[in-house]
């Protein structure tokens, strides 16, 4: 390690925002926002908002949380 103390470190690994230009929410086809601090890729369409683990998207409807 270089030092850093676990506290300082991002939570996963960096999501590539170039790849939000090309992902579209798979249930409506809408645009997506990210949100860096949940690490997850927000649909405001679907009401849905889906993980980011690893720096890798999971667009699987069945693996989105719903949103409120």
């Amino acid at each position: 390690m270089t030092g850093a103390e676990p506290d300082d470190l991002p939570p996963g690994p960096a999501f590539d925002r170039k790849m939000l230009e090309a992902l579209v929410c798979p249930q409506t086809h809408a645009v997506l926002t990210y949100d860096a601090e949940r690490q997850e890729l927000i649909s405001k369409a679907a009401h849905l908002a889906y993980p980011i683990r690893n720096g890798i998207p999971v667009m699987l409807i069945d693996e989105a949380r719903a949103l409120d």
